[in-house]
C-alpha cells in the first residue's frame, strides 16, 4: 500500500509539473518560439564566462536566460558574437532570438527593448601615476581616452566630451592595451568591467565618480511584439521576485542597481 501511494504521489507530481509547463508554454505570444524547442541567446565578451573544461557559458545574463527558457519549457542555446554591434546585426538577421544589451537610442532604432533589469555606472580606469581624480577632469585638451567602438559607454561619452580625444578600439582587451602602453590616459567603460580589468594593470584604479549610467534590458528583433510582451513580463517578475538581485550578487556585481518597475500600475 505504501509503495502504491508513493508511486501515485510521483505520478501526480509529474502530471502537475507537466500541467504547469503546458500552462507556461501555451501562451500564443511565444508559441512560434516554443515550437523551435530552443531560444538562441546572443552573448559577447566580457558579459559571459566560459568553463575551460566543458565550454559551458555562464554569467548573470545566462542565469536569467536559463530561467526564462525553463519557464518556456525549452532549451537555451548561447550564440557568441564579438561585439554588441554584431549582436544587433545578429538579431536583425535572425541569427539569434534574444540578447542582453544596454538601452541606447541608436540600438532602439534597430531592435525592441524590454523594461530595464539593471542599471550600472559608466566611469574610468586610470593607471597608477595618473593625476586625474574625477570624471570631470578627464575632458581636457590632450587627454586620450580608450573606448570600445559602438559600446553604450562610448555612445554616452560621445554626447558629453568636448576636448578629450576618444581612441576607438574593437574590444576592452585592445582598449586596456592602449592604457597599459601609455597611448591612452584613461579607459572608459562600465564600472563592473573596469573593476575586473583593473586587476590586469597593477596600481590602476577605478574612479569613484561616474560620467553617466546605463540600463541593461533584454532585446529582440523588431517584428516580434508577442515575444517582447512576454519577456517584458518576465523581466518585471524577475525584478520583483529578487531573481535579478540574486543573479547580480552571484556574479559579484553588488554595485549594480535593480531599477523599479517600468509601469507601477501593472501591479494593481
Amino acid at each position: 500500500m505504501n509503495r502504491t501511494l508513493r508511486v501515485l504521489g510521483i505520478v501526480m507530481s509529474v502530471l502537475a509539473a507537466m500541467a504547469i509547463s503546458s500552462a507556461q508554454t501555451s501562451d500564443p505570444r511565444v508559441a512560434d518560439l516554443v515550437r523551435t524547442g530552443r531560444v538562441r541567446v546572443a552573448v559577447f565578451p566580457p558579459m559571459y564566462t566560459k568553463n575551460p573544461a566543458t565550454g559551458e557559458i555562464g554569467g548573470m545574463q545566462m542565469d536569467l536566460a536559463r530561467t526564462l527558457a525553463a519557464r518556456l519549457g525549452i532549451a537555451v542555446l548561447p550564440v557568441e558574437f564579438p561585439t554588441p554591434a554584431d549582436v544587433v546585426e545578429g538579431l536583425k538577421a535572425g541569427a539569434c532570438d534574444l540578447a542582453f544589451l544596454v538601452v541606447d537610442p541608436v540600438r532602439a532604432a534597430a531592435v525592441d527593448f524590454s523594461p530595464a533589469y539593471v542599471e550600472r555606472d559608466f566611469t574610468y580606469l586610470v593607471p597608477a601615476d595618473s593625476s586625474i581624480r574625477s570624471a570631470a577632469a578627464a575632458d581636457q585638451p590632450g587627454v586620450r581616452i580608450a573606448v570600445v567602438r559602438a559600446h553604450a559607454s562610448t555612445f554616452a561619452l560621445n554626447r558629453i566630451v568636448k576636448h578629450a580625444e576618444l581612441m576607438q578600439t574593437e574590444s576592452l582587451d585592445a582598449a586596456l592595451d592602449l592604457l597599459r602602453t601609455g597611448k591612452a590616459h584613461l579607459l572608459a567603460s562600465a564600472r563592473q568591467d573596469l573593476v575586473r580589468y583593473a586587476a590586469q594593470l597593477p596600481g590602476s584604479r577605478v574612479l569613484e565618480h561616474r560620467y553617466g549610467s546605463s540600463q541593461g534590458a533584454m532585446a529582440v528583433a523588431k517584428g516580434h511584439p508577442g515575444w517582447l510582451a512576454y519577456i517584458s513580463e518576465f523581466v518585471e517578475e524577475a525584478k520583483a521576485s529578487g531573481l535579478v538581485r540574486q543573479a547580480l550578487d552571484r556574479a559579484g556585481q553588488t554595485d549594480a542597481q535593480v531599477p523599479p518597475r517600468a509601469n507601477p500600475e501593472a501591479q494593481k
